[in-house]
């Protein structure tokens, strides 16, 4: 089969030749010759940020000519900013709190300084939830000290985000952590055997649901609380999120909280037309309506909230596009 597709080849381009180089010559366009491809990191099949990348790279390979953007499976946030600023991928989605420790080459055991990975726009936030039980008294975080605290497994995002905040209280080696799973800790706080429960997530999150649903709870007002520390000096990427009331069975009352953006970052290497033209599509009326449809957390994607947590540099065709938008970029975003 192989030598009769060669032969078939050969025949082919022999007998054409003189009618493609016409064509050419002519500058008729050969069909897919001009096509960029590019590859778009999101993160574990099924995950919030697959949902996201894959449909971000369905609308520009739709929408956009000349343009074709396949999807990329991936371990997540990090590892999608080694990629993009290596070039093995175009485009990413990365926590604005690794991108900004990244660019300061101060990530977890990793002192490489990732200055190729440009921010071009916030997608959602993942929120800090603390839970306590209603009945244990506890109505401060600093109240917290000496107690045990579940704050996720050893490693997670979610116990690096803990001890920031904790830290950033100088309460981090006054708790007794515990690094432990979500659905483990709701279960843990109900039976009495941890005091508060350390969520990073999106709402409506499943483990406090099912905290919630099990027992009377208390979030506790974390945005509030980190105000009193160093964390906005230390970690400008997090910003004020806001759990409506009701979110969760008997917490009637606003939790204003802490959040980590998720950020749709891409190459220093993609040209400003072409990401001037990516973003445009994305934020345009019916490019967000596609998002909005493809996961619940993309409806925090809007015009308004563009640039939010966004303490890098911004790609240079997303800042032409967002300048349009009647935004100011702030130094740390030019």
């Amino acid at each position: 089969m192989i030598k009769k597709q060669r032969f078939k080849l050969t025949r082919v381009t022999g007998l054409a030749a003189a009618a493609i180089t016409a064509v050419v010559l002519a500058g008729v366009p050969i069909a897919n010759a001009n096509i960029q491809r590019l590859a778009f990191s999101g993160g574990p099949d099924g995950g919030t940020f697959q949902f996201f990348s894959n449909g971000i790279a369905t609308l520009l390979s739709r929408n956009v000519e000349g343009v074709d953007v396949s999807n990329m499976a991936s371990a997540g946030s990090v590892e999608n900013l080694r990629r993009v600023n290596s070039r093995d991928a175009d485009f990413g989605i990365v926590y604005a709190g690794d991108l900004y420790l990244g660019v300061q080459g101060q990530l977890t055991n990793d002192t490489a300084q990732y200055r190729n990975t440009r921010a071009a726009s916030f997608l959602y936030g993942a929120p800090a939830h603390l839970l306590v039980l209603e009945g244990s008294g506890i109505t401060e975080v600093a109240q917290l000290e000496g107690k045990q605290v579940a704050v996720g497994p050893a490693g997670s995002g979610a116990a690096a985000s803990a001890q920031r905040f904790f830290e950033s209280l100088g309460l981090w080696d006054k708790i007794r952590p515990q690094f432990i799973g979500y659905n483990q800790g709701a279960s843990a706080l109900g039976d009495r055997q941890i005091d508060a429960l350390w969520v990073f997530a999106g709402f409506p999150n499943a483990s406090v649901i099912q905290a919630a649903t099990s027992n009377k709870v208390r979030l506790l007002q974390v945005w509030d609380a980190a105000q009193q520390g160093s964390l906005p000096q230390d970690h400008p990427y997090y910003v004020k999120v806001t759990i409506p009331a009701g979110t969760y069975s008997g917490v009637d009352y606003d939790v204003v909280t802490i959040s980590d953006g998720a950020l749709w970052v891409a190459g220093r290497h993609i040209s400003e037309d072409l990401m001037y033209q990516a973003i445009s599509e994305i934020y345009s009326e019916q490019g967000l309506a596609f998002m909005h449809s493809v996961s619940q957390a993309a409806t925090a994607m809007t015009l308004a909230s563009g640039l939010e947590g966004v303490v890098t540099p911004v790609h240079a065709g997303a800042q032409k596009f967002w300048i349009e938008q009647g935004k100011t970029l702030t130094d740390d975003q030019k």
